[in-house]
């Protein structure tokens, strides 16, 4: 009986919304570029943007070209991405577009390491954000580490509860944070080029013979090119949101033709502006090059340069929480995550059950912080996932050749982009081979132990439908009405 009570106050609840449940669309072009560029762009630029120099064997020359090579690797995933986000505009970015064209075993798996991975870097984001927001007040002495772990949770709940009740403001600080980050960059760009324009001896000579230093060998100049794709990571963040960008035919692509140029062009001159400033040596000994830099070139206002690194994080960590959620609402809408997560709140249109859930899993790893440590040989499956969706986009061209596609990447790029994937997964188990590669390999295989039994074989608990009806009345949630389009 009181079962029966619970269903119809739900279906009370979902008949009195006149609208449809739908995520809407309110992310413009500007937006779009914010995120991009608020993901992509965050500590390492200010703090330490010193490995592609040192693999480089502090040969400017060389660490240049590998600075532009990135920009332009990641420029052509992004691409790819974008016919994919043209052409099935929903949410969930690389498990979506897995799901579609490879199946749903490898989009399970796909979900299964995300929901691990991601969360652990959103809590590594906040523990550092705590860190740079609470030493000043510390002086010499090392912030408190319980202080610092309740200001990083307090961070993400902050930005959990924001995205989960307005899009729009989330939307609106992530615009303002990247705005005020870039300020920052451009600040340090800018100074550099004065300097060498003003063409003092000392800031011309570290220009003069680039290539003059020793050449790296061919696992120097690999592992500079991972430092550097390192540096660009989070260019495919904008397909985790397609489903809420305005004519996404349109401002897909040109957010991402703009995004990436500018951050390529901003990271060259950064890099240029240090090295005009501190020597090869100099930099790569530097604990935060930027601070270093500002001591030198602007004394009187260095200490922008903290600020500016606490304000690169909060923007990095609240579009990561933005997309995080909108991939665990495509896994639930797809079955792969239980159904009250693919829900949307009544008022607001916000996968607000989405957000907490991945709010959750971030603070866990915050409270054993040591458990973070463990992502970092998660890397390569980063790169195995970009591969598996390049390989979507070549699939999907020969499986659906009627799919409607505004917008169509030059094939022979996603050939070299699954090309170039290949490599950065198996680079690092050949050169130097772990055992913990071999267990985050089985931890991937592992999901299969659950996708079999509650995904394949549909196996349903019935007290499971009670705590969804108490859950949906709590949050006041609906079902999303699906989008066709």
């Amino acid at each position: 009986m009181e079962k029966d009570q619970y269903e119809q106050q739900i279906k009370e609840v979902n008949k009195s919304e006149n609208n449809k449940m739908q995520l809407q669309r309110t992310i413009g072009y500007l937006e779009g570029v914010s995120f991009i560029v608020g993901t992509i762009v965050g500590a390492g630029i200010f703090v330490s943007p010193t490995g592609v120099l040192k693999y480089s064997l502090l040969n400017v020359g060389v660490a240049l070209i590998v600075w532009t090579a990135c920009g332009i690797v990641s420029l052509m995933g992004a691409l790819c991405y974008a016919e994919l986000g043209t052409a099935l505009p929903f949410s969930g970015g690389e498990y979506s577009h897995i799901k579609r064209a490879l199946g749903s075993p490898l989009a399970f798996i796909f979900l299964w390491t995300a929901m691990f991975n991601k969360p652990a870097s959103n809590a590594a984001r906040a523990l550092l954000f705590a860190e740079y927001a609470t030493q000043p007040f510390y002086g010499e002495c090392l912030a408190p580490e319980l202080l610092k772990k309740c200001l990083a949770l307090a961070v993400l709940w902050f930005l959990g509860l924001l995205n989960g009740r307005s899009v729009k403001m989330a939307a609106w600080v992530q615009t303002v944070f990247t705005v005020l980050k870039m300020m920052a960059l451009s600040v340090i760009a800018i100074g550099g080029i004065i300097l060498l324009i003003r063409g003092r001896k000392e800031n011309l000579a570290r220009f003069e013979n680039v290539f003059s230093a020793e050449i790296p060998d061919v696992a120097q100049m690999a592992e500079a090119f991972f430092q550097g794709l390192y540096a660009y990571g989070g260019w495919w963040s904008l397909n985790y949101l397609a489903e809420e960008v305005k004519n996404p035919s349109r401002n897909i692509p040109w957010t991402v033709m703009t995004a990436l140029p500018s951050v390529t062009v901003f990271y060259l001159l950064v890099n240029i502006s240090y090295l005009t400033v501190l020597t090869p040596k100099e930099m790569v000994s530097s604990v935060a090059v930027a601070v270093t830099w500002a001591n030198r070139v602007i004394p009187a206002v260095a200490w922008m340069i903290p600020a500016a690194v606490a304000i690169s994080i909060f923007g990095a960590l609240n579009s990561s929480m933005f997309t995080l959620g909108r991939l665990s609402y495509a896994g639930s809408q797809s079955g792969h995550l239980p159904i009250i997560i693919s829900m949307l709140n009544i008022q607001y249109c916000t996968p607000a059950p989405a957000m907490i859930f991945s709010t959750i899993i971030a603070s866990i790893f915050i409270i054993p912080s040591d458990l973070i440590a463990l992502t970092n040989y998660f890397g390569l499956s980063v790169w195995l996932m970009i591969g598996l969706t390049c390989t979507s986009l070549i699939v999907l061209r020969y499986q659906e050749p009627d799919l409607h596609r505004p917008y169509k990447v030059f094939l022979p790029v996603a050939f070299g982009m699954v090309a170039i994937s290949l490599f950065l997964v198996l680079a690092p188990v050949v050169w130097s081979p772990k055992v913990q590669y071999v267990y985050a390999f089985l931890f991937m295989l592992g999901s299969l132990l659950l996708y079999l039994p509650f995904v394949h074989f549909k196996i349903h608990f019935e007290f499971v439908n009670k705590i969804t009806c108490y859950l949906q009345l709590l949050l006041e949630v609906s079902p999303a009405d699906y989008k066709s389009d």
